[in-house]
């Protein structure tokens, strides 16, 4: 059963675009890398500068290797440069 990791971002209105430009350059790749990342999107909310990043996980145990990653690392710098604020959610796929 895979695990699925909601992470919702809100950004300055005024870094939407590079944000989004960084996101696909540098951070994206990384997560995608990364063992146990069976896939990653970015959802756009419509009307307000906010975005899910949606990961899908093999395991709890991918999830954690992964925080513990230089990737992990260099994503959060990426974030932190960016964000305004953030939330981390965890899920588990049910069929």
């Amino acid at each position: 059963m895979s695990i699925i990791r909601l992470i919702h971002i809100r950004l300055d209105p005024s870094e939407t675009e590079n944000a989004v430009g960084v996101w696909k350059t540098e951070c994206a790749p990384l997560m995608i890398q990364q063992k146990g990342c069976m896939s990653e999107k970015l959802l756009r909310c419509k009307d307000a500068p906010e975005f899910i990043s949606y990961s899908e996980w093999e395991s709890e145990a991918a999830i954690e290797a992964y925080r513990n990653s230089q990737a992990h690392q260099e994503i959060v710098r990426h974030a932190r440069a960016h964000c305004c604020a953030i939330r981390r959610r965890q899920m588990r796929v049910r069929s």
